[in-house]
């Protein structure tokens, strides 16, 4: 079963390893903490975009509540990704906390697009350790970082790609889960939207909203054209 979580962890490996370094050299650069602080806020924290966004208030000598609330908001689309997920964590007992926790952008994509069996209890074993592995992948990633950032000077430009590389792997993965382009194209258009209409502090949450509001509509058109299909079929 670990062969099998690893397995299917492997992108998230190439890609979380990476940012996390990125995160820690900038976390040992820019504030005057020990090293082992940036792993630890992998531990308690687990959010790249808003680890990497306190860091850059803490340098701007930002207060704790503003780096709390800055990052709440940053990371609210969280929101409804636990929504689509209660019923597939309902009966999880204690592994449902720490798989709330540990529910990140690439978490979530592999766990609504694996392969799934009839059996609950199955599943959400091999759910919680593609989790928990995700998050090691993380924390090694910004230890090293961190203790390179201390150690060693070297140019790390660019290194921040390998969070686009990883989204346009998840892309491609969920697409052959899903077999259908709608999703795609509505999220691109959402996006679209959302940089046109929207100021850039409010872009996210706002194509967030709407991709999450025109796919509820999609799927509820398709739900109630398949009973009304059942319906005059009975």
């Amino acid at each position: 079963m670990n062969q099998n979580a690893f397995r299917l962890t492997l992108p998230i490996l190439f890609g979380y390893l990476p940012l996390g370094m990125a995160f820690g050299v900038l976390f040992a650069t820019q504030l005057d903490y020990a090293w082992w602080v940036a792993p630890l806020m992998g531990l308690v924290i687990y959010a790249g975009s808003g680890q990497i966004l306190a860091v850059s208030l803490l340098a701007a000598s930002a207060g704790l509540l503003e780096v709390a609330v800055a990052m709440f908001v940053l990371n609210a689309r969280h929101l409804f990704y636990g929504l689509s997920l209660l019923g597939q964590f309902r009966g999880a007992g204690w592994r449902k906390g720490y798989l709330i926790f540990g529910l990140t952008d690439e978490t979530y994509s592999l766990l609504t697009s694996r392969p799934r069996t009839p059996d609950r209890q199955h599943e959400q074993a091999i759910d919680f350790r593609i989790t928990l592995f995700n998050q090691l992948y993380w924390i090694t990633g910004c230890a090293i970082g961190a203790l390179l950032g201390e150690l060693v000077a070297f140019d790390s430009t660019g290194i921040e790609f390998a969070l686009v590389a990883l989204f346009i792997v998840l892309t491609i993965e969920q697409y052959k889960a899903l077999g259908n382009t709608f999703p795609l194209w509505a999220g691109a258009l959402a996006a679209g939207l959302a940089m046109l209409l929207v100021p850039p502090a409010h872009q996210l949450i706002a194509a967030i909203t709407l991709v999450t509001t025109t796919l509820l509509l999609h799927y509820w058109k398709l739900h109630k054209r398949t009973n009304g299909g059942e319906v005059s079929h009975g």
